[in-house]
């Protein structure tokens, strides 16, 4: 890493005050992971806690006599009063800003934050730096993909956030010992952390200040949480810390306004599907090629890797792996370590995951494309598609998204809560397009939906699972969905039907 890269970075301030924690009243707002995991690191460190959460079965009795035995107070139950005393509220991501305890603390002037914001609080001076992705989709794959990079390159690194280890644990725990362990105890085990992070965590974080970010996409989402599509841009925007290399989307007008405003940022690098310009990453022909950190950008490209290096290939996974190399490249990790990366990175399931070919037809299972500018990048990676949607579309309009991919559609078979929704824009955009309506909800429907599909398809078609919406309304999540669908193409296959 060039330490002329960012002058005066903000990821080096704050250090860690082990005994600022010590007797502090803090309230955390939720028992799911990351609250599980703050609450521990907190009492660890000599603040009463106590956690409040409406819920009161089972599970949340199983957790919270966890934590009581390290010291931590749980109120199940009641997830609207907060403590007497509370000097500091911790909230889980999934809490509303307008929820009755947030409020009340807000009404009262205690400060509330995140897990993501009081880990950065509690690292220490010398901790791993974070390289930081946020973004309506690839998240995960870009996080992902960035911790091969730098494991390639012979970093220690960790994917943190939304994915794998919780960030306060990560930070907190390390190899020296455990998230329960004292401050003295515990040592940094890491070069960095590749850090996931959603609209609601940074709308929690006030000082996180990565050494290198990226927005990768903003499109519509999380609108009922956030109140608007300002708002929600803004907490993304947050990302962009001062100090920090911003490595924006140049095909997104968002993300590159989103850069553009950052105040304060060292340097401002693009990353585009198109021929990059000096200062961005791009493609070249058959290469994905670096013209922003490179000796001589006005005349010189690295090769970063082959697009046939990007798996699943999709144009948009060909951008994550822009964006991920960007955060690399960011962090000075060589060219080669950009490809090896790349190659060792093994893709999750549920997004473009091909299942199988059945009589010249491909089954493609894209059930994480819960929103339509998911669904539109998974529709966009094929010709002529067989498209399964449906389920709750949370309020978002799928007009622009039927228009776009019109002319790929060979059929769609509907399925869902909101599937008329999805008919109606058909009938408007499509009207010549074969729509098969499956109104069922029991543990079969998938087989009748992937038998439709079956019978609407011709050989060189996908018959592509990409909802556009979640899954509830019928299954537990998207990860069942997916296995839903899996194990229907695999009856077909067999002649199970």
């Amino acid at each position: 890493m060039d330490a002329e890269e960012v002058s005066d970075p903000a990821w080096e301030n704050r250090p860690f005050d082990g005994h600022a924690w010590e007797g502090l009243e803090v309230c955390v707002a939720g028992l799911g992971v990351s609250g599980r995991a703050a609450a521990r690191v907190l009492a660890a460190r000599g603040a009463r806690v106590t956690v409040v959460d409406a819920r009161d079965g089972e599970e949340q009795r199983g957790h919270a006599a966890e934590l009581e035995a390290c010291g931590v107070a749980v109120r199940l139950g009641d997830g609207e009063s907060l403590p007497a005393g509370t000097g500091l509220v911790v909230t889980s991501p999934g809490w509303r800003p307008d929820a009755p305890l947030l409020a009340a603390a807000a009404a009262a002037g205690i400060e509330i934050i995140g897990e993501v914001e009081l880990a950065w609080r509690l690292r220490p001076r010398d901790a791993a730096p974070w390289l930081a992705i946020t973004g309506t989709d690839g998240k995960t794959t870009v996080v992902r993909m960035l911790a091969c990079m730098l494991t390639a390159a012979g970093h220690k690194a960790l994917s943190v956030g939304n994915v794998g280890t919780p960030i306060v644990e990560a930070v907190a725990g390390g190899s020296g010992g455990s998230a329960g362990s004292s401050p003295q105890e515990q040592s940094e085990p890491y070069d960095v952390l590749a850090v996931e992070l959603s609209s609601y965590q940074l709308h929690w974080s006030s000082s996180v200040a990565p050494y290198a970010a990226t927005v990768l996409n903003v499109a519509p989402d999380h609108l009922d949480w956030h109140g608007s599509m300002d708002a929600y841009a803004g907490a993304k925007a947050k990302i962009f810390a001062p100090g920090c290399v911003a490595v924006y989307n140049a095909d997104d007008d968002t993300s590159s306004a989103l850069a553009e405003r950052a105040e304060g940022v060292s340097r401002r690098v693009g990353f585009t599907l198109q021929v990059p310009r000096p200062g961005e990453l791009g493609v070249v022909e058959e290469l994905l090629v670096d013209r922003a950190f490179t000796g001589d950008p006005a005349s010189h490209a690295a090769e970063l890797a082959a697009l046939g290096d990007v798996r699943p290939f999709a144009p948009h996974n060909v951008a994550n792996a822009l964006a991920a190399a960007g955060l690399a490249r960011a962090f000075g990790v060589p060219p080669e370590a950009v490809r090896e990366g790349l190659r060792a990175f093994v893709p999750d399931p549920h997004r473009i995951q091909h299942v199988a070919d059945i009589e010249g037809v491909a089954y493609v299972n894209d059930s994480k494309a819960t929103q339509p500018h998911a669904a539109a990048a998974s529709l966009a990676a094929y010709e002529s598609v067989v498209w399964i949607a449906g389920g709750l579309l949370k309020g978002l309009d799928v007009d622009d998204l039927v228009r776009s991919c019109a002319g790929r559609l060979r059929g769609a078979v509907l399925m869902g809560r909101d599937r008329h929704r999805i008919a109606e824009a058909l009938a408007r955009h499509a009207p010549d397009v074969p729509v098969v309506d499956v109104p069922d909800t029991d543990t079969g429907a998938m087989d009748r939906v992937v038998a439709h599909a079956s019978g609407l398809a011709r050989p060189g078609d996908t018959v592509l699972l990409a909802p556009v919406g979640a899954s509830f309304d019928m299954f537990a999540n998207y990860p069942a969905r997916g296995d839903a669908f899996i194990a229907a193409v695999e009856r077909l296959s067999r002649g199970d039907r």
